[in-house]
Formats: C-alpha cells, structure tokens, sequence
C-alpha cells in the first residue's frame, strides 16, 4: 500500500514514517500542512493518507474534505492526540475512514493500515462511541426542529448484530468468531449494510445505525 503522512509535528512525523517504512509500508511522501497534503495527494496519489486533525492554518477536515472531493477513492484516516478531540464527527462525516489515536503504540497504525486494505476501518472503541453520542446529540436537535423522516434502510436481524459487534470495536475475524460465521461473511455483510444506508465505510455505517435502531441500548448490550 501507498501511505502519505500528514502532520505538523516534524519529530512525530519522521518517528512515523521511520516506523511504517521498517514495517514494509511504502511511505510516498510527508506534508506538514493542507495545502501541502492536497498537492502531494495530487501528484503522488497514494492510496491511504494519514492526516493530523489539527494543523496551522487549513485543518486535517478541511483538507479531507478537499481530498476526498478531488480523489474519492483516496481513504483517509485521521490523527488525534486525545478521544476527547471534539472534531471526531465532523472528521467522519467529511468522509474519513477513521480515527487514531497519535499516544498509542506504533504497531497499532501498522495494524489499521493492514486493517484498512482488508477493508475494515480503523475505529477504537472509545473513539465509536464519541462519533455515536455526537451522532445521537445531533439527530435528535434536527427531529426537535421538524418530524422524524422514516428510515431510509432496514437491516436484516444479523446484519443488526453484525454492526453491534463491529461498533464495539471487534476486528470482522472476532466478529466471525462470536457470531459462527466466516471473515468473509462478516466483511459481505458489512458491504450490504453500507450500501442499504448509502454509505461509504464502516465508521459512517456506525454512526448512522444510531438513528435506524430503535433500542437505546443497542450499542452497550
């Protein structure tokens, strides 16, 4: 896979590309700002861009949502130094992949990238259940202002319980385990549900599920 690295931090950045290129991921280039990160995007096209949430000037949202809107299929996982990071939806909903936390160990963005090409996306369960909750608080401040719109897709009873387990923060393979099934049925599954909710990725599947379950304790059972 090709990997373009987005961050202001010169240090992090050059720890992380050390990292990932030790690890047989091919790291394209580096960008330390938006406008950089679009550019080298544009000539470089990686596959995957790892972007920081905050950087000077233009922030990583902005430029996900540039990025996203000049090379579509270009998947997007974002940085943050705290789950706290109140910028965590407005990622997703620009249209990023997922989310990393920067304080954690370096093997685990080696395992979201190997993660990302099997086509999971990287989500820890902390971080879910923030994009749910904001989700949730934003849904319900739009149906005070007007009448519920009926849901736009239904899901099956397994494919319910197959979004539960993923939104908990379980690789498919766990997945499979828990629920009998294969890797490969978990992942078909998944297709099916983002394509019945007319969505991108598995992060967006997850936050939209909270306005087409009726249970409120879906997601905690």
């Amino acid at each position: 896979m090709r990997v373009l690295l987005v961050d202001d931090n010169a240090l992090f950045l050059e720890g992380l590309q050390n990292f990932l290129e030790a690890s047989e991921i091919v790291v394209v280039g580096t960008a330390a700002n938006a406008p950089q990160a679009i550019a080298q995007a544009s000539r470089l096209r990686p596959e995957i861009v790892l972007m920081d949430v905050q950087m000077p000037g233009e922030s990583g949202i902005e430029a996900t949502r540039a990025l996203k809107s000049l090379h579509p299929r270009t998947k997007i996982v974002m940085m943050t130094v705290s789950e706290s990071d109140v910028h965590l939806f407005d990622a997703i909903a620009a249209g990023a992949s997922g989310y990393l936390l920067k304080g954690g160990a370096m093997d685990g963005f080696v395992e979201a990238l190997e993660g990302l090409a099997r086509g999971e996306s990287p989500l820890s369960p902390g971080l879910a259940a923030k994009i749910l909750a904001e989700f949730a608080r934003r849904a319900r401040e739009r149906e005070a202002a007007k009448p519920a719109d009926p849901p736009t897709a239904s899901l099956t009873e397994r494919q319910n319980q197959i979004l539960r387990q993923v939104a908990e923060g379980r690789h498919y393979k766990e997945v499979g385990r828990a629920l009998g099934l294969t890797e490969a049925t978990i992942k078909y599954h998944m297709g099916e549900i983002t394509d019945r909710l007319h969505l991108e990725n598995r992060a967006q599947a997850i936050a939209f599920a909270s306005r087409t379950m009726s249970s409120p304790d879906f997601f905690t059972a």
